[in-house]
């Protein structure tokens, strides 16, 4: 902590909330203050740190767990000096926001454009217990033997995640967590309206299949954060073109005592009651990534997060297409013209996305150890059109003479 912040009650109040080890439940920095630099933690440019108390077999720890764009970073320390040391260096990165979350009371401390700390704090009616449980070292976001996953058939009877399910739950895991980091910026930055009760988030994931990610996000976000969830109002909308698919679901749902809707359509052609906030698409084949992500524009939807699976489509065409020199050897392979098809569809999606006011990011979501489809597009609508994004998406087409499915969707006259 800076001698400046130590000198503000403010900054005080919150570091002993935080340093409270019997009293914390959870406190959690994010966002960037305006025209500072990225808060580096570990060594590491990150957008998010959570922080907790965790019973070890070597006694009682503060455990801090720092999120960059793809992945969680976990250490462990002692209570005392070390400890202190360690929020003094997280209270002095320039993140915007503060949410400390404790047995009695929550403290919200947002930085303003001139660095003041504002800092609110409301007391809880009814205190909380909370959880030392060391298990969450392994930062799961749904426990093995949560009771979704074993509806979904990930985990066993006993709460085991089976041998066979072990990919699809780090899929879903860290799809999970991506949405949980992606929102929770864009609520505090302003950009997702902040739900209520009578007003829900809503949330619609386009061809949701057996609904593995519809689920596993309703249950983190709704869950309350002295479980280690967001604590939202959600409501949470699949959408499938499988009759049977709808039935599984909506008697899973059922089981599980949980609203969510469940919508029979194509991802193009399928009707909401209500726009959604937010759009999620997991491993949509082909161009169906692209009706998805036409379908997200169309409700001028808040936050995107789509997993493409295969790229069939500029594929086809870059085999017909004749390379601009000196590129020719790009595509005249077939492997090597696969997986450049690959990286020309995802650029030119996030090239099309800017273009409609989104800010964009393509990051990767799991381990390509674990799955070769492991690319995420995570789009944030914030209204404003990127100088030269019009140029950049229309020479990069003249280039290498392919029309890309969310082109021909978007139309060329949408945004200019």
């Amino acid at each position: 902590m800076s001698d400046r912040q130590a000198a503000a009650p403010e900054w005080e109040r919150l570091r002993a909330a935080v340093l409270d080890a019997d009293g914390l439940v959870r406190a959690l920095a994010s966002g960037r203050r305006r025209g500072a630099p990225a808060p580096v933690v570990q060594g590491r440019e990150m957008r998010r740190v959570e922080v907790r108390v965790v019973d070890l077999k070597a006694g009682r720890h503060l455990q801090v767990t720092a999120y960059d764009a793809t992945q969680a970073h976990t250490t462990n320390h002692a209570l005392g000096e070390d400890a202190r040391a360690v929020v003094d260096a997280l209270l002095a990165e320039p993140f915007a926001n503060w949410h400390v979350d404790t047995t009695d009371a929550t403290h919200q401390l947002r930085v303003t454009k001139k660095g003041a700390p504002l800092l609110h704090t409301s007391t809880r009616t009814e205190a909380v217990e909370v959880s030392r449980d060391h298990d969450r070292a392994k930062d799961r976001l749904l426990a093995e033997d949560d009771p979704v996953l074993v509806a979904l058939g990930i985990s066993d009877a006993q709460g085991r995640v089976k041998p066979t399910r072990q990919a699809k739950y780090r899929q879903v895991e860290e799809f999970v967590r991506l949405l949980d980091a992606s929102l929770g910026e864009a609520l505090e930055q302003g950009h997702v309206r902040t739900p209520t009760e009578d007003d829900p988030l809503r949330i619609v994931d386009l061809g949701c299949g057996n609904a593995y990610l519809t689920f596993a996000a309703h249950r983190f976000l709704t869950a309350p954060p002295a479980e280690g969830g967001r604590g939202l109002p959600v409501r949470m909308t699949g959408v499938d073109v499988k009759q049977q698919s709808a039935d599984h679901n909506t008697q899973v749902a059922a089981g599980l005592g949980i609203e969510a809707d469940f919508v029979v359509g194509s991802i193009g052609g399928a009707r909401l009651e209500q726009a959604p906030d937010v759009v999620l698409a997991l491993h949509a084949c082909d161009t169906a990534t692209d009706d998805a992500l036409a379908r997200a524009v169309e409700w001028q939807a808040s936050l995107v997060l789509a997993a493409p699976c295969c790229h069939h489509d500029i594929a086809s065409q870059l085999r017909t297409a004749e390379a601009p020199a000196p590129y020719a050897m790009l595509t005249r392979h077939g492997i090597l013209r696969e997986r450049f098809a690959d990286t020309l569809t995802d650029a030119l999606r996030a090239s099309l996305l800017r273009r409609e006011g989104y800010r964009v990011d393509v990051v990767e979501f799991v381990e390509s150890a674990h799955t070769p489809r492991n690319t995420l597009l995570r789009a944030v609508r914030t209204g404003a059109h990127r100088a030269g994004a019009v140029e950049e998406y229309d020479e990069l087409l003249a280039a290498w003479g392919v029309r890309p499915r969310l082109g021909e969707l978007l139309g060329d006259g949408l945004s200019r």
